[in-house]
């Protein structure tokens, strides 16, 4: 499973971005998905997690201004991000592991994942 993230750019402060995850390769029902960020001079952190009947988990630190989602027909997630902050700043990470139980366990700790793409920079100006 190779995931691949797009959709990084510059924006300015309350303006939104998209980023895309595509996971090509492997049945999409079976992985369990997360997005990571990480920003210079701090740690790694989870910002959202789905599996693949449509349940999401977010850190609390969101806001409730990001929302994660999945098209399994097109082996893609999302993460769509409104209302961007500077403290957004950061390379955005999609996480993948296949599922070995019936149900994800929509984990935010990054050990949970071993499947990493290599990260989108998402810059936010105020």
């Amino acid at each position: 499973v190779q995931p691949v993230e797009s959709g990084g750019g510059s924006v300015q402060s309350g303006g939104s971005l998209r980023l895309p995850c595509v996971t090509l390769g492997y049945d999409p029902d079976s992985l369990c998905m997360g997005w990571f960020r990480h920003a210079p001079g701090k740690e790694r952190e989870g910002v959202a997690s789905t599996d693949y009947l449509g349940r999401t988990h977010y850190a609390n630190s969101m806001d409730g201004r990001f929302t994660v989602s999945r098209d399994n027909a097109k082996a893609t997630m999302y993460l769509q991000m409104n209302n961007l902050k500077p403290e957004d700043t950061a390379m955005y990470y999609c996480a993948a592991v296949r599922r070995s139980t019936i149900a994800c366990s929509l984990s935010l700790r990054s050990d949970s994942y071993n499947y990493w793409g290599s990260g989108t920079q998402v810059t936010v100006s105020a």
